[in-house]
């Protein structure tokens, strides 16, 4: 079977399960390149070039579901951090009703699959990071009314609570109030997402969790050392938790020779005065500046492959997915390169003997079955527990 019959087939495969990706950064860019002005940056347009996503590439890459992240930097905190997470769910709500005919909001894994049928994308909501809710349970809660579907317990710095993967350690994982997110995250039916956190986090999380976790753009710590990745102990713990690893494709964290190199680019741009996560028109100029000189180390469809193959060998074919992080990352691998590029990747795992009915999991099935059985188990606790009113002072004690 030649490349392109390869391709066709992926694309046939994903037009009856389409990829569930797990994290966008689609309103952060928004944000950040016109302040939430959608007639100025218009995704029903061609914005290549511009955004990793548009709703024609969206289609182009069959997808599905997309949980849209409402990222706030970890500069952003207490009620300063709210706020823009509220005004990032307010974006995702406006995209919703502006593209109603293709995005179909989402809330339950029904609703996922009625979307499917409807011929839409399903449209999701997660938090990155637990700075957004400002050590607040009902903070929390008011998130899922609005629609927040999983909260990423950490972004790259450590709350309060949670040890992040990119920090110092500051609580060997999660303090008291922390396994109280994360009960109380199982209560309401919010998924528990361990991309970003320490994998002493990850440990203690799985071991208080009673619904499925997730990681919402994290790979295998075993395929390329990076503090962002699984180990292989937590893969291992998936199985038993009934959790989803969703494989990401930031080149920085999937190919060990682009580490180095991306430490120095991060370096670059912090001499410039600018974020290294920055990936506006100017931050982006400076980058190129800076790989015409330092030629960056290329990853591919095969390279995410290779972590995918590990990752099913480790965890099992039922607790694997995708989570691309565009919009989120200056730089990704070459045939993945925006959100049309998942046929590209299923076509290099046909060639590597996955079976159709193994990739119908990886894209759609795995995540779909997850949030369905978070829902269950909400339904469990809500019948017996009420809100929780802890709050980190009553058990973690005064701060410091």
């Amino acid at each position: 079977m030649t490349a392109a019959d390869r391709l066709a087939e992926a694309r046939e495969l994903l037009r009856s399960a389409p990829v569930v990706d797990g994290h966008n950064d689609l309103p952060w860019a928004l944000r950040e390149h016109v302040r939430y002005d959608l007639d100025r940056l218009d995704i029903a347009a061609d914005q290549t070039g511009a955004l990793h996503t548009d709703l024609a590439r969206l289609r182009a890459g069959g997808v599905g579901a997309q949980f849209w992240s409402v990222y706030v930097p970890c500069h952003l905190t207490g009620d300063e951090a709210v706020s823009a997470t509220l005004e990032q769910i307010d974006i995702v709500d406006q995209l919703l009703v502006r593209y109603a005919g293709e995005l179909a909001p989402a809330l339950t894994a029904d609703d996922m699959e009625s979307a499917r049928r409807q011929g839409r994308i399903a449209s999701l909501k997660g938090a990155e990071g637990g700075h957004s809710v400002n050590n607040s349970l009902a903070t929390l809660r008011a998130l899922h009314t609005l629609g927040v579907r999983y909260m990423t317990l950490t972004h790259n710095d450590n709350t309060a609570w949670a040890d992040s993967a990119t920090d110092e350690p500051g609580v060997s994982g999660l303090s008291p109030f922390g396994h109280e997110v994360v009960r109380e995250m199982n209560r309401i039916g919010m998924l528990v997402d361990l991309s970003h956190v320490a994998a002493t986090t990850m440990r203690d999380a799985l071991a208080t969790s009673v619904a499925p976790v997730i990681f919402s753009h994290s790979s295998a710590l075993a395929v390329c050392d990076h503090p962002r990745n699984i180990p292989d102990d937590v893969l291992a713990a998936l199985p038993a938790n009934g959790g989803v690893a969703m494989a990401t494709f930031v080149p920085k964290f999937i190919l060990p020779e682009a580490v180095e190199w991306t430490a120095r680019a991060d370096e670059n741009m912090r001499a410039h005065g600018l974020h290294h996560l920055d990936t506006t028109p100017r931050a982006m100029k400076i980058h190129r500046a800076f790989e015409a000189e330092n030629p960056r180390p290329i990853a591919t469809a095969a390279t995410v492959a290779d972590h995918l193959d590990h990752m099913r060998e480790v965890a099992g074919i039922d607790h694997i997915g995708i989570g691309g992080d565009y919009d989120g990352t200056a730089f990704t691998p070459d045939g993945l390169d925006d959100v049309a590029g998942y046929p590209n990747l299923i076509a290099e795992l046909l060639t590597r003997g996955w079976s159709r009915a193994d990739l119908a999991r990886l894209t759609w099935s795995n995540a779909v079955r997850a949030l369905r059985d978070a829902e269950a188990v909400s339904r469990d606790l809500r019948a017996t527990k009420g809100p929780s009113n802890a709050t980190i002072e009553s058990l973690d004690g005064p701060s410091s």
